[in-house]
């Protein structure tokens, strides 16, 4: 057999289909490879999807709370802006009580007219100027005959008096006031010591 007889014989046509299903299978490699490093863009369009979704709903929470943020502090400051004023008008007020307790009942009974037009005026001072603060939310505290609370009244003495249950308020020096749900300033009393316990039903209210 010659050599041109084997190079163009069953041989060599096996040879040839073999080194092309090699190539073919090494160009379905890279082909593979090349669609393996290429990035998918659906992939890429789902992730920044989810990113930004992601995004949305934080930022969605983050103005949520700065509304509600927003919101409870301009209600504050609706209700509690005028504390430091109210405070100093409360002042005011004691100072027009004081003046009105400073004129005896004996003097007011004979007093000419026009020291009682004096009492009067002040007396309507003093009202006119508590009802303004009440209209701003300020409002006295009523502390007699009621059970001593730390968080509204502060104990100036105790009173002997076993008529009534222990700490119970009996004397009120200086009035207190709430403005909204805080207490503006404590009303300053006297409480009772000695008397029978408060009732536990009492306790618990």
């Amino acid at each position: 057999m010659t050599d041109e007889t084997k190079n163009n014989g069953p041989d060599a046509a096996e040879h040839e289909n073999t080194a092309e299903a090699v190539a073919s299978a090494f160009d379905d490699i890279d082909a593979a490879e090349a669609d393996l490093a290429e990035p998918d863009p659906i992939a890429e369009l789902q992730a920044e999807n989810a990113e930004l979704r992601d995004r949305f709903v934080r930022l969605a929470a983050d103005m949520d709370n700065l509304r509600r943020r927003t919101e409870r502090e301009l209600k504050d400051a609706k209700v509690y802006g005028v504390t430091n004023f109210a405070r100093d008008m409360l002042g005011v007020s004691d100072n027009l009580r004081r003046a009105l307790d400073a004129v005896p009942e004996d003097m007011r009974a004979g007093a000419d007219a026009g020291l009682t037009t004096l009492l009067e005026g002040v007396e309507m001072t003093e009202r006119s100027m508590l009802s303004t603060l009440e209209r701003h939310g300020v409002k006295k505290i009523e502390p007699e005959g009621e059970k001593f609370d730390p968080n509204f009244h502060q104990a100036m003495f105790e009173v002997p008096n076993p008529a009534v249950p222990n700490n119970t308020v009996v004397q009120v020096v200086q009035a207190g006031y709430t403005i909204g749900e805080r207490v503006l300033r404590p009303a300053m009393v006297g409480v009772a010591k000695g008397g029978p316990k408060a009732d536990v039903a009492d306790d618990k209210a």
